[in-house]
């Protein structure tokens, strides 16, 4: 048997408990809508979605490759994660490394440390100037209530700034008032235990309160050898959501605290030195606090201030600790200066402390820097007729390792019918260079073998974009996009002039192209069928006087050239629903690791009226996989079963 399942099968008594006073808890009177029924391909069409140009448009309209995740596509999907809930994005590459560590990227450029896509939650973007990348494994949102989830595929640097290169994912919470009443969820499986509850309720007539709390635990994993990874982990978050409405004005506040401590799985942050040391479990921490006021104005406009403070700890022994503080201020106005235009522009003001603890192994030179980023943007959407749509925009944003950027976009979208749109767009954008890039050392005293970066430059990108997306029946969607993008600067690592040490640089360029198609098919009332497909092509080269070998394998093989996805989304009776979702992923050759085909399946059964109970295996026709890192570390992910019992009361 496997061990995995022996693992569930002990921890199975444990849970029973909670289970049963959750169950037992579902008999009463609730006031928030379960959200149960899935959104009819009209109504998702129609979905308002704000990710795109900075207000709220329907899906149908927005000019770029968006794929919309529904808080019903991530209930029926039985992710545990964030991570394992945007796989549900077919414009995604999301490739699990460890029990928490993930590889995340689109349109290429993959890697645990991936750089070129901007995450954010709730507004609070969550991107690190560290490595201009996500610490995907502390990113534990409460699934529950997530409204949807925006992921933009492609260039967002107008409206969102330095490194929005290659896509934006934006994390939608729920209003405090949509989720009245409280929710307890009990889910164990052999793999994750997550506990959560959340309680909402009104004060007064204008405002709503909502308080959480989540507690996760996931389980080490192995590699295909049998070797326990030493990865498991366990994460403990609250926080709360508070929305206050009254005629014109809003205002929305939210803010959580975690904690945590995650197992280091090899070869971890020193394979670098090619030192072979024994890794400590990394303590993680933070807590951000966000508020936001927006006020709808005359002529469809609207102005909005937000703000947020966002602190983050992370020590990983015997390489490095990290102390981050992080303070956001935005401004945001949108009106009609005439008929036939839609402008929204805004400022930013982003400064960041950074304090980084050295080791003898690395460090970050100087270890205490103050950052900031200020940048201003407009974007003017006009109608040049009733059925077309050109969109003009630009954004100034400066920083302190390269100075001023210049991110501009433009977007051409024809209405061809009512349910058919076809745009074409032109894109600049730009990743800025981040710590690691030019305040890197190694060892961490001289003389070093590695000497920062003084000479990397901002990545840059020009994309080209030609989609289409459409209802070509009254019960099926659709949406292509074809891409190509021109990269320059690419961040390399050199010998230097002098042949004693190495140094990062800006020596690679080249050029990505591909293809990116879904749609959604209703054969009955009662059955959806959905699928995806990706194709990349990579051709990156390094320029002259370049010495990097392995830059470019490493670029171009972390990224699988195709990707399918066939979702089956089945309501059997009104209480009863059976999903199965196949992924397939072809091979990387840096690292190398095999194609494989997973397949997932849930059943969930309505309980009562207030509580659902859903059985989810996956994996469940593949003995075991890797999807990323060498295979002598490579976490083998094999069968898992997952239980989730919620109710509402």
């Amino acid at each position: 048997m496997n061990k995995s399942f022996r693992r569930c099968r002990s921890r199975t008594f444990a849970t029973a408990a909670l289970a049963g006073t959750v169950a037992a808890a579902a008999g009463a009177a609730h006031t928030e809508d379960p959200g149960l029924s899935r959104l009819s391909l009209e109504e998702l069409s129609s979905l308002e979605i704000t990710s795109v140009s900075k207000r709220a448009e329907p899906l149908s309209d927005a000019p770029t490759s968006v794929f919309v995740i529904t808080a019903d596509d991530i209930r029926r999907s039985g992710a545990a994660s964030l991570p394992e809930a945007l796989r549900l994005a077919p414009n995604l590459q999301v490739a699990r490394a460890s029990a928490t560590g993930y590889a995340i990227s689109a349109r290429g450029f993959n890697g645990t440390a991936a750089n070129k896509l901007l995450v954010l939650i709730d507004g609070r973007s969550v991107y690190t100037p560290l490595f201009s990348g996500v610490f995907w494994d502390v990113q534990d949102v409460m699934l529950q209530d997530v409204e949807r989830i925006e992921v933009i595929s492609g260039p967002g640097g107008t409206l969102w700034g330095t490194n929005a290169v290659n896509g934006v994912i934006n994390v939608i919470s729920r209003s405090a008032r949509e989720t009245q009443g409280t929710l307890v969820s009990a889910a164990t499986g052999n793999e994750d235990t997550v506990l959560a509850a959340r309680h909402a309720t009104a004060l007064g007539d204008d405002a709503s309160l909502r308080l959480f709390a989540r507690h996760t635990r996931r389980s080490h994993t192995e590699t295909a050898a049998g070797t326990e990874v030493d990865d498991a982990a366990y994460d403990t978050q609250a926080g709360l959501r508070a929305d206050w409405s009254a005629g014109r004005d809003a205002v929305s506040v939210t803010g959580n605290a975690y904690e945590g401590t995650h197992g280091q799985p090899l070869p971890g942050t020193i394979s670098i030195t090619g030192v072979t040391l024994a890794l400590d479990e990394i303590p993680v921490s933070g807590a951000n606090l966000l508020a936001r006021w927006t006020r709808k104005l005359d002529g469809d406009g609207s102005v909005s201030v937000q703000a947020y403070y966002d602190r983050t700890t992370r020590d990983v022994p015997p390489t490095f600790g990290e102390t981050l503080q992080i303070m956001d201020l935005q401004v945001q106005h949108s009106f009609r200066p005439a008929a036939a235009h839609h402008l929204v522009w805004g400022g930013q003001l982003r400064r960041a402390h950074d304090h980084v603890r050295n080791s003898e192994i690395v460090a970050f030179l100087p270890a205490v820097v103050d950052q900031s980023w200020t940048s201003l943007f407009a974007q003017d959407e006009i109608a040049l007729r009733e059925d077309l749509r050109l969109t003009l925009g630009a954004r100034l944003e400066r920083n302190d390792y390269t100075g001023n950027e210049f991110l501009p976009n433009a977007r051409l979208a024809w209405k061809a019918a009512p349910e058919q749109l076809l745009w074409a767009a032109a894109s600049r954008t730009v990743r800025a260079p981040s710590r690691l890039d030019r305040d890197t050392f190694v060892p961490g005293q001289p003389p070093f073998l590695l000497a920062g970066g003084s000479r990397v430059r901002s990545e840059i990108a020009n994309v080209l974009e030609l989609g289409w997306r459409g209802r070509p029946a009254q019960n099926a969607s659709m949406s292509v996009t074809a891409f190509h993008a021109d990269y320059d600067h690419l961040r390399t690592q050199q010998i230097d002039p002098t042949g004693t040490f190495l140094e990062f640089d800006s020596g690679m360029e080249g050029r990505v192209r591909g293809i990116e198609a879904w749609g959604t098919w209703d054969p009955h009332p009662t059955w959806r069928l959905s699928a995806g497909f990706t194709r990349l092509w990579q051709s990156l080269e390094l320029k002259p006087g370049s010495n990097d070998s392995i830059a470019v394998p490493i670029a171009e093989g972390a990224n699988p050239e195709r990707q399918a996805m066939l979702r089956s989304s089945l309501d059997i009776d009104p209480r009863a629903e059976l999903d199965i979702t196949a992924r397939y992923v072809s091979a990387l050759s840096s690292p190398d690791v095999p194609s494989y085909t997973a397949v997932d399946v849930r059943l969930g059964w309505q309980v009562s009226a207030n509580a659902e109970l859903s059985v989810t295996g996956r994996n469940l026709f593949d003995p075991g996989h890797g999807e990323f890192t060498d295979i002598a570390t490579r976490t083998e992910i094999g069968r898992a079963v997952f239980v989730e019992l919620t109710a509402r009361f």
